[in-house]
């Protein structure tokens, strides 16, 4: 292949796009405040920061995938993980225990967002590659599908972006080579605005690897994007920002929290609060939130050293309710549980107990 044949192929490689599948939203009241409304939406697909995201293969080498595009799809995870941020990435063989599973079964690039990875049965992909994963473009749709998978969007479906799409250009565009995109998906994944109710702050990072690249005609405005916008190949430092923001590095050491001890959640919207928990007996113990609040509460256990096995949760965002679970906790054993505030709404102060 010649020198400007394999720029061809880049060239093509760099204008297949990320199909991201519908993604859920919450169905809430509708007398419920903006800004509650707000906060739920924009917490709606995060982790808990601290989760442990087990990622597997549904097929490998012994399908017939290259190694190294299989490495390379460790190897994006890590640099999502090194960016210093609580959330931790493990490979797992077994389908049923991971959270993330990836394929390369068809020739779109797709993955789902966040947590709603977790309505997906246990058999079923939540992520595909379907180009060469070690070429500078496939390397950023690694990145970029990990990006989803964390809980992220398109970011040139920022409302912030203003971007006034040339539509009947780029609907003939995305039809054609090498997308074949009917007008329905190109609507989904591109022209279509988030709510602001679903992005963070009110800038717009084209750099972002959450960006596609689009060549020159088929944005109208504004003036400054009319020439295209390049396909982002690395993560910006706007992404390590952001990322470091929903999923700051954990506190080395836990607070520990007593039965019936209560602990004020002094949190604000998308942040989080961490305990430690050994419990002096095995029986059952009900966990509960108070006060006026919409929080997400996670509890782990604690195995084979940092490894955190998942336990239960509950979210009671939007009801007029707060949380409760009852679970059997074991003498001796340590258990950690998360509390994500999505928002706060009273006079009161929030807490959190078990007893």
């Amino acid at each position: 292949m010649t020198a400007h044949q394999e720029n061809d192929v880049q060239n093509q490689d760099a204008q297949r796009y990320c199909a991201q599948p519908p993604q859920a939203m919450r169905t809430l009241p509708p007398d419920l405040s903006l800004p509650r409304t707000r906060a739920i939406l924009l917490n709606q697909s995060k982790w808990v920061n601290g989760t442990q995201l087990r990622y597997c293969f549904l097929d490998g080498a012994d399908d017939g995938v290259a190694k190294a595009w299989l490495t390379e799809v460790h190897d994006g995870f890590q640099e999502w993980e090194d960016v210093g941020i609580g959330l931790r990435f493990r490979p797992e063989d077994d389908p049923a225990e991971s959270e993330i599973r990836i394929t390369f079964a068809d020739d779109g690039s797709w993955s789902y967002v966040g947590t709603d990875c977790l309505g997906i049965g246990a058999a079923e992909a939540t992520m595909n590659f379907g180009w060469d994963p070690t070429s500078p473009h496939g390397k950023a749709t690694v990145r970029h599908e990990i990006g989803h998978a964390m809980g992220f969007c398109h970011e040139h479906q920022n409302p912030f972006a203003g971007i006034e799409w040339d539509e009947p250009k780029l609907l003939q565009f995305m039809g054609g080579p090498p997308n074949f995109w009917p007008p329905e998906r190109t609507h989904h994944n591109i022209i279509r605005k988030l709510s602001t109710n679903q992005v963070t702050g009110s800038q717009h990072d084209p750099k972002s690897i959450m960006h596609y690249g689009f060549g020159p005609g088929l944005i109208r405005k504004p003036e400054a994007l009319r020439n295209g916008i390049a396909s982002p190949l690395k993560l910006s430092e706007t992404d390590k920002q952001h990322v470091r923001l929903w999923y700051p590095p954990l506190a080395p050491q836990l607070d520990e929290l007593k039965p019936f001890q209560s602990a004020v959640l002094d949190l604000g919207s998308g942040e989080q609060a961490d305990y430690g928990i050994v419990p002096e007996k095995s029986q059952k113990y009900r966990f509960g939130t108070f006060g006026d609040a919409d929080a997400l509460m996670v509890l782990f256990e604690q195995v084979d050293g940092d490894n955190l096995r998942y336990v239960t949760s509950e979210d009671d965002s939007g009801e007029d309710r707060n949380g409760r679970v009852e679970v059997k906790l074991f003498k001796g054993r340590r258990y950690v549980l998360r509390v994500r505030m999505y928002s706060t709404y009273g006079s009161g102060n929030a807490s959190v107990m078990y007893w």
